[in-house]
This record gives structure tokens, sequence and C-alpha cells, in this order.
């Protein structure tokens, strides 16, 4: 977020071209990049958490304990971050597959250009209503969607046909990541592990 520019939003055929001619490392990426990306929406989450509660359908808003909100919210950025590495880390794990290039650090750029519009979408965070954030959530998942089937070729140097595969591979991963993530959690919950929401 801080080294790739809010310039993705408006200009996203453009940038892939910009960032493939400029070299970044493994480390810079991770530390100018992807820690801030994991960072913003957990900020965002806390805040609105604790300013305004939860509403969820009609109820009333859900307001948790100081300390419950500081858990949830490291424990989001802690899925976020390791989340983006960990798509990195599959693309890099699928570059051969799809002849595309091996350079790792070029994997972590495109997922943090890609997941960029998400972030900036989080910032509906700060009023935590379920369908503002919905709202704000999916025009900036369908960006991100298009970022990626058009980074894919620029920066992994790979055909438009084996990009274009590549990114579905990646989008289908996710999916199914989003339903198994969703499931582990409706599953923990029932059988009270969660926290006390205070209704």
């Amino acid at each position: 977020m801080i080294s790739i520019p809010v310039e993705v939003l408006i200009r996203g055929n453009r940038i892939f071209s910009r960032l493939d001619d400029e070299p970044s490392s493994t480390g810079l990426v991770i530390v100018k990049d992807i820690l801030p990306l994991a960072l913003v929406p957990a900020l965002f989450l806390y805040f609105g958490s604790m300013q305004f509660g939860w509403e969820i359908g009609s109820r009333t808003a859900i307001l948790m304990a100081h300390e419950v909100v500081i858990a949830i919210s490291v424990a989001y950025f802690v899925a976020l971050f390791f989340g983006l590495l960990g798509l990195a880390v599959l693309l890099r794990w699928m570059a051969p597959t799809y002849d595309a290039n091996l350079e790792f650090s070029r994997h972590l750029v495109l997922i943090a250009a890609v997941a960029t519009p998400m972030v900036i979408g989080s910032i509906a965070h700060i009023y935590p209503h379920v369908f503002v954030n919905m709202l704000a959530i999916i025009p900036a998942l369908i960006w991100s969607m298009y970022l990626l089937y058009r980074g894919v070729p620029t920066l992994l140097e790979t055909t438009p046909q084996q990009g274009m595969l590549m990114a579905s591979s990646l989008i289908g991963i996710v999916l199914v990541a989003a339903v198994t993530l969703l499931g582990i959690t409706v599953a923990l919950w029932t059988h009270g592990f969660g926290p006390s929401l205070g209704l």
C-alpha cells in the first residue's frame, strides 16, 4: 500500500507494466506492502468495533469487551498477513505449470497490488454494519479479480492464456479456502469457542 500506489484503482492496465520495471526484494515487499495491507483492515475493524459495535440485520449493535475486540483484531491481522503470503506461495508453486516467472518477489508484488482495492474497501469496517461493508467490499472484490487477470501475464511473464488459467486456479483455491474457513468458524462458535457478545 505504501509502494503499491492507489493508481491500481484508476489505471490498473498500466500499473503492472510499471511494477514490472521496478525490481524489489522479497523482504522489502513484505515490509512495505504486505505488512501494511494486513494491518490497515485490522485497525479499521478495531476502531469501528469499539466506537459503534457490529450491526447484523435489524438487531441492535453488538458491543464487545475491549480485550475481545483486541483479540479479534489481532487474529484478523495475522490471518490477513499469512493469507497474503500464502497466496504468493501458491502462485509461486503454480508458476512452473504455467511457464511463469519463478521470482518470489514478483508473486508478492502481484498479490499486494491485487489486494489493494480490498484493503481500501475495508475502510467500511469503521462503521461495522454488514450491509455497508458488503456494499464496499463487493466492488473492491470485483476490481481485485480484474487486476489479478490483468497482472498475472505481465508481472509473471506468461502468455495471456496461461495467465488466465493461473488466475482462475488461484480464485478457485481462494473460494474453497473461504468456504472451509467459514465452516470451521461456525463449528467453533457452535461449540463455544468464540467471543462473548454480551447480548
